[in-house]
């Protein structure tokens, strides 16, 4: 299947990308040399560290098993007979992808929670849409699920997870992988933005508030605080963080022309209900039950 959309990918994601690979693989070649040099107590010790590196690879493998595990045992697995609307969403962008299978999909309750991720496991791929995500699709806000949805097949498209896999011994510098993580967000909001446009702002204006309150957010003012709350912290939370602060996705995805039209930049007023004192409440007629019949006579 031909893809059938272009999209950009990030310049950061190709630059941390490129020295992952670089370090991954002289990763790999250094026990090599290593071993020519003769020296037993060198290859000892490189043996050691190959030892741990493969032990902890298996940990992760057995984890990435069990969330497998779980999700077949007790998520809703959406498909053209479960939840077929969203179903054919899916379809519909994986083919626009260029995605050779339609992933596996699931629907997991998880308290309320605003997510979604996509995984592999064994040569399979995954995403999992949060219960809460799922009820906006219904709730008259399917433009938003459907930018979630193209975020997610967008990291199966850039073949994001086989990338970790591959790129692992680069897990240990610091900053790197989070660095790389964020770039590939980024990517990702692009391809989502290109699947479904109308829900890009709000998409991710919904993570950031709730499902309740997201129609009140002035979108405007939520990006200024891009310039007013920053400081060390701020920028220290992002730089050891996956994903790139919400604010910096949305004013990428907010265009010149959404902030001259003002969209999505007027909240809508919050309703108060006027509370009444007792002696204002209208009262209402009791009727009184017969109680002579229980007096003795």
């Amino acid at each position: 299947m031909n893809e059938s959309i272009s999209y950009q990918v990030h310049p950061k994601e190709i630059f941390y990308f490129v020295i992952k690979l670089i370090f991954s693989l002289f990763v790999y070649t250094f026990p090599f040399f290593i071993w020519k040099t003769g020296i037993a107590e060198v290859n000892q010790a490189v043996i050691i560290i190959i030892g741990y590196l493969l032990v902890i690879m298996l940990l992760l493998m057995i984890r990435m098993g069990l969330i497998v595990g779980y999700l077949r045992g007790n998520a809703v697995k959406i498909t053209e007979a479960q939840f077929p609307d969203i179903y054919h969403i899916i379809k519909s962008q994986s083919g626009k992808l260029g995605l050779k299978k339609v992933p596996d999909v699931y629907l997991l309750q998880a308290g309320g929670l605003l997510n979604a991720f996509a995984a592999r496991f064994m040569g399979r791929n995954y995403v999992v849409l949060y219960a809460d995500i799922m009820e906006e699709a219904y709730e008259n806000n399917l433009e938003s699920v459907e930018f979630v949805i193209a975020h997610e097949l967008g990291h199966i498209k850039r073949k994001h997870m086989q990338k970790d896999i591959w790129l692992f011994p680069a897990l240990f510098v610091p900053f790197l992988s989070q660095a790389y993580s964020r770039a590939c967000e980024y990517t990702c909001d692009n391809i989502g933005a290109v699947l479904c446009p109308k829900g890009a702002v709000t998409g991710l204006v919904l993570l950031a508030s709730g499902k309740k309150l997201y129609p009140k957010v002035d979108v405007s003012a939520f990006i200024q605080q891009k310039e007013t709350d920053g400081g060390f912290w701020t920028w220290f939370a992002e730089k050891v963080s996956t994903h790139p602060r919400l604010i910096r996705r949305i004013a990428r995805l907010v265009t010149e022309e959404m902030v001259a039209l003002k969209a999505f930049s007027t909240p809508q007023p919050v309703i108060k209900e006027e509370m009444l004192t007792t002696e204002e409440k209208p009262q209402e007629d009791v009727k009184m039950e017969d109680y002579s019949k229980y007096l003795p006579k």
